[in-house]
């Protein structure tokens, strides 16, 4: 094992008790004293909205933007867990948007008094709210259809948009990179939760988006019942080996039609990001985003894909 995988499944439970405890604290902090919560609220405000104002200067969420012949779909980018709009695709959207993309960033599953990490609220309400997005996006552009690239949650949840939000009609590609299709292990991590008591259920109860993306949940059950795809829609995966997050990796992959599941060391061996760096620096991943994105021009995704 890699010693710095060994570091980050610590890490991964960290994040998962962090964010479980996030809720309650944010909401004795509110009890305590409103006008703080206030003064905290408008500070992240300003950073959200300075941060997308950088994010538009560097040539995404430009609602300007008119989709070329060549790229005729806006590709819209949806963030993981613990994620925002920004930090996520400080790599990919500018790498996206120099090959001619119009590119836009949605931010989803935010929690009252939690803010820039986002992705923790109900799954099928975030789902909602890249609908509402996708819709704003193509009202903007005049395009009939956009291209979703989703990192872990963000390339699981937008399926249950294409299943019962009508989002298939609206979608022409999904490509996922680690998406935790079929939940998230945390390296087994998520199994250790039956030997504590009340932790799970605080786990639902603070942070929803978590607790529906542990296997077995209600949520999953739902979403991969009577098949894992739609009719009409392409989907790519992009997976590591290396994830330690959305695990077992092979549970990332897809069955169905119009399906692609790559594993990133087929097509180089030496790459040895996980769960985290594929999406945001890995550019042999992006290679082959790009690839899934328009592959009547593909071309072949190899360790010199990293200088590209």
């Amino acid at each position: 094992m890699l010693p710095w995988k060994r570091l980050l499944r610590p890490f991964a439970a960290l994040l998962l008790a962090a964010a479980a405890a996030t809720v309650p604290a944010a909401t004795a902090a509110h009890a305590d004293s409103a006008a703080t919560e206030t003064a905290v609220e408008t500070a992240a405000d300003t950073t959200v909205e300075t941060a997308a104002v950088t994010a538009s200067a560097s040539g995404w969420n430009d609602y300007r933007c008119k989709p070329s012949a060549a790229h005729p779909r806006p590709v819209v980018l949806v963030h993981g867990t613990l994620g925002n709009s920004v930090d996520n695709w400080l790599a990919l959207a500018p790498y996206l948007t120099v090959r001619g993309y119009c590119v836009f960033s949605v931010d989803y599953g935010q929690l009252p008094g939690v803010p820039l990490f986002h992705g923790l609220g109900p799954i099928d309400a975030s789902a909602g709210q890249l609908s509402a997005f996708v819709d704003k996006v193509l009202a903007a552009t005049g395009a009939a259809e956009v291209d979703l690239v989703g990192h872990s949650q963000g390339g699981m949840m937008p399926r249950y948009y294409l299943k019962f939000l009508g989002g298939a009609a609206k979608v022409d590609a999904l490509v996922g990179i680690a998406p935790d299709n079929h939940g998230a292990t945390l390296s087994g991590l998520t199994n250790l939760l039956p030997y504590f008591p009340g932790a799970e259920d605080l786990i639902t109860a603070a942070t929803p988006g978590l607790a529906d993306q542990m296997p077995g949940s209600e949520f999953l059950a739902k979403l991969n019942a009577g098949g894992d795809t739609v009719p009409g829609v392409r989907y790519t995966v992009i997976a590591t080996k290396y994830d330690e997050v959305a695990t077992p990796w092979r549970s990332q992959y897809l069955s169905g039609s119009g399906v692609r599941n790559v594993l990133l060391q087929d097509l180089c061996p030496l790459d040895l990001s996980e769960h985290v760096a594929i999406a945001l620096f890995d550019r042999i991943a992006f290679h082959e985003v790009a690839n899934a994105l328009d592959p009547a021009h593909a071309t072949s995704t190899t360790c010199a894909s990293a200088l590209s």
